[in-house]
């Protein structure tokens, strides 16, 4: 998936120091809050978090627009919400 630089981030979420199942968990929250249309990027410091978060959020069926690796252990997960749960 492509990185997006143009897209409006309606909210960050920072996860670095969150292990997994919390990084989804706090993300799905997070997206819950936001309206249709609006965007959660998400940061987060572990490869499994960085995997699990797009993939669930896709399977959720949230639009995952971009999942950037920034540093050696730090990622960016751009997400817009598309259907409430």
């Amino acid at each position: 998936m492509p990185s997006d630089t143009h897209v409006h981030v309606t909210r960050l979420l920072d996860l670095r120091g969150e292990v997994c199942p919390y990084t989804f968990v706090k993300s799905k929250l997070a997206i819950e809050e936001l309206a249709l249309g609006e965007v959660l990027e998400v940061l987060l410091d572990n490869r499994e978090g960085a995997d699990n978060v797009p993939r669930s959020f896709q399977d959720h069926g949230q639009e995952v627009l971009s999942r950037e690796q920034l540093g050696a252990r730090e990622w960016r997960v751009r997400v817009r919400k598309t259907r409430e749960d």
